[in-house]
């Protein structure tokens, strides 16, 4: 583990510790940026910027940048249009 990432994960222990309500809104994000970092993984992959994945999906670049970051809060039938796009197949799994 580098050094870095020990430094992040004591911080992040510390100030779950402290502020129990920190600990409790980053659990429910946790979700939002799964999808996130699952979606820019499978662009990566597929080699594809997003201005190529914003047109194979008929959107706007900005479009796909705003959800990349996670300011974007995206519906269904954009994740749908995003996963072809991708060559995926969009799945939820509820537990």
């Amino acid at each position: 583990m580098s050094r870095t990432f020990e430094s992040y994960a004591n911080i992040k222990k510390e100030l779950f510790n402290s502020d129990k309500n920190l600990k409790k809104e980053y659990d429910a994000l946790a979700p939002r940026y799964e999808l996130i970092s699952k979606a820019i993984d499978a662009r990566l992959k597929s080699k594809m910027t997003q201005e190529e994945v914003a047109k194979k999906m008929g959107t706007t670049k900005s479009s796909i940048s705003r959800f990349e970051s996670g300011n974007y809060n995206p519906s269904i039938d954009f994740l749908i249009r995003l996963s072809n796009a991708l060559g995926k197949q969009l799945k939820v799994n509820m537990v």
